[in-house]
């Protein structure tokens, strides 16, 4: 590939255009009503866009606001669509949320680097890149590595020997993938990302703590979203697997031999320990722990801040900690909370037993 430099100019959030009612109408396929011809250039919170904006209105707590609202259009559902306020359009959609996927590329242009190679990029050995891939700047490819088309590579991030990332995948700056690491098609990684580094693996021997030697890999799915500063450990004698559409938010730990299903929700600052399954369609909510060795079944939610330690089984959710089926975890923390008053009315009876 001829080295050139990878433009920087385009940055994201770019607005590239404006929008009328009639427009968003034909957009999300919702209705209209009031002026056709009102026009916005970007989106904000309902509380505070202006006559240019657009915002959307999806949950009755959040009703009264209309009232003083002054963004020039608003999506909103058909249970809200006659809420009183003086907004110029209204255009009814079931799911205000999605109708936004359709408008913001409109909105705003999504930037990205033009295809090229920074004059500071390293190419190592053997190293094969697809076609209009973006390498930035002070980034390194190391050997045997295979960049797939049209990917992007941020500055200064690292991409091990032998690695392999498919098409249209994107590293922003400082993601680390560690050798031997396979990232599907599509994948996002955010900055400060680690994925292929050593899980946490010892035996203890002659007095010191010995370090188990990883040689498994680390397989990404296709479609796969990861958070900034999240990582993702490497296998000791397997591999640890990532899904197909699991999104990852910031701030997580993945232990080795972990395998996480398809189109999981694993949100920021929870823990998952080494050997654990997460079946298709999970859920785990923030600084949720798992132990490991354990089973999350296919579909089941865990509540934040839970501390899972055995078995859940598919479909269910669970709280608390130690976690356990959500109903029974509210009885017990609302047990809880009753202590102190029986606490309070038993010294009154002993007190009242002593007088005597």
């Amino acid at each position: 590939m001829t080295s050139k430099p990878a433009s920087t100019s385009s940055l994201s959030g770019e607005r590239a255009c404006t929008l009328t009612a009639e427009a968003i109408a034909a957009l999300t396929g919702g209705e209209l009503r009031g002026d056709p011809g009102a026009t916005v250039a970007g989106v904000a919170a309902l509380d505070r866009a202006t006559a240019d904006q657009l915002s959307f209105l999806a949950d009755r707590r959040y009703a009264d606001a209309l009232a003083t609202a002054r963004a020039g259009v608003v999506l909103i559902t058909p249970d809200l669509a006659d809420t009183p306020g003086s907004v110029a359009a209204r255009v009814i959609v079931a799911k205000p949320m999605e109708s936004l996927l359709k408008i913001l590329p409109q909105l705003y242009r999504l930037g990205e680097p033009s295809p090229g190679v920074a004059p500071t990029a390293r190419i190592g050995a053997r190293a094969k890149l697809g076609s209009r891939v973006s390498l930035g700047e002070y980034s390194v490819i190391g050997d045997d590595a295979v960049i797939g088309d049209d990917v992007i590579i941020g500055a200064q991030a690292v991409v091990g020997a032998g690695a392999m990332i498919g098409d249209g995948s994107r590293l922003f700056p400082h993601v680390t993938i560690y050798a031997g690491t396979v990232l599907g098609s599509r994948v996002v990684l955010h900055s400060g990302v680690r994925v292929g580094s050593d899980g946490f693996g010892y035996v203890f021997g002659n007095g010191a703590h010995n370090k188990i030697p990883h040689v498994g890999r680390c397989i990404i799915g296709d479609d796969v979203e990861v958070g900034a500063n999240s990582t993702i450990d490497r296998g000791s004698i397997d591999d640890t697997v990532v899904g197909a559409g699991t999104k990852i938010d910031n701030l997580v730990q993945i232990g080795h031999n972990v395998r996480i299903g398809r189109l999981c929700l694993i949100m920021s600052q929870a823990g998952i320990s080494g050997s654990a399954r997460i079946e298709d369609g999970c859920v785990i909510a923030g600084q949720a722990g798992l132990g490991g060795h354990i089973t999350i079944g296919k579909g089941a939610r865990i509540a934040g801040q839970s501390g899972v330690f055995g078995d859940v089984p598919a479909g269910e959710t669970w709280s608390g900690y130690p976690a356990r089926p959500h109903r029974e975890s509210l009885r017990a923390t609302g047990a809880m909370f009753k202590i102190a008053g029986m606490l309070k009315r038993l010294e009154k009876l002993l007190d009242e037993k002593e007088a005597k």
